[in-house]
């Protein structure tokens, strides 16, 4: 019998939904009460977790987590500003203080103006810098040493689809206000190599890092011009919706997925495989 064999073997098998389960596990989900941050709190929740909603926006991130505790899930606001070190720091002894431990953190927080190139000059791009980028390392230092010293968890950085290709002008034709800077793209590009960085420092604790690139997910409100444009540049024809960001995100911070870490989980209905 080989070495890998016995190792193998040694293992105690478990139900598939055991191992999807988070009961007992306390997340945080920074801008979690936007959109992708919404359906990944509401998610992370359904599956057992204890879920930290964190904004800047104090009475948003109540608002929501109570709608949530009103369902029977068990949510709570938290006030943190990411771009403040202060913030960030008296947000993680709150943590300790109050619940013991963090297990899951999903990086979603995002700050983003529609610009074009030329209206997107050097200090619009160096704010979102200071805004996102900054912002995403300083929530990565905190709470991944934090969580590194319980030698468990998994870090998801919620990256987008323009970290991996560039975007489609024409989805946005006659639609500026929902057009990104080039700044974005550049963010979420820096934030997929910085999750590679960190699952190779953290590996040996133990602590999982990987990120999710969603595409676009319908929201209301948006044009129906601007739905049907981008719904057409996707081979299955459709946007993204609530259920296909919090699957993956139920997933990638679950045991279902304890053996991925450094991985990026582009969920774009194919858009990035044309």
């Amino acid at each position: 019998m080989s070495m890998h064999t016995a190792v193998t073997s040694s293992v105690e098998r478990r139900d598939v939904w055991d191992l999807l389960s988070l009961k007992g596990r306390v997340a945080v989900v920074t801008g979690g009460a936007g959109r992708y941050g919404r359906a990944i709190c509401r998610g992370l929740a359904e599956a057992g977790a204890t879920v930290i909603v964190a904004s800047r926006n104090k009475e948003k991130c109540e608002e929501f987590a109570e709608s949530l505790v009103r369902e029977n899930l068990d949510a709570h606001g938290l006030t943190m500003d990411l771009t403040q070190d202060e913030s960030v720091q008296d947000a993680a002894s709150q943590i300790r203080s109050e619940w013991g431990r963090l297990d899951i953190l999903f990086n979603n927080a995002i700050s983003v103006r529609a610009e074009t190139l030329s209206e997107h000059g050097v200090k619009e791009w160096a704010r979102a810098i200071e805004d996102n980028s900054t912002a995403v390392y300083r929530s990565c230092l905190v709470f991944g040493e934090m969580m590194a010293r319980r030698s468990t968890g998994s870090i998801v950085n919620v990256a987008s689809i323009y970290g991996v290709v560039s975007p489609d002008f024409r989805i946005y034709d006659g639609h500026r206000e929902l057009t990104n800077p080039p700044s974005y793209g550049f963010v979420k590009a820096g934030m997929i190599q910085l999750t590679r960085y960190l699952a190779v420092y953290f590996g040996s604790s133990g602590l999982r890092v990987n990120s999710i690139s969603p595409g676009g997910l319908l929201s209301p409100g948006m044009p129906a011009e601007f739905v049907a444009n981008y719904s057409r540049r996707v081979p299955l024809g459709r946007m993204a919706n609530p259920n296909d960001l919090n699957g993956a995100a139920v997933f990638l911070a679950s045991d279902a997925s304890e053996y991925i870490t450094g991985q990026n989980l582009v969920v774009d209905g194919g858009y990035t495989a044309l």
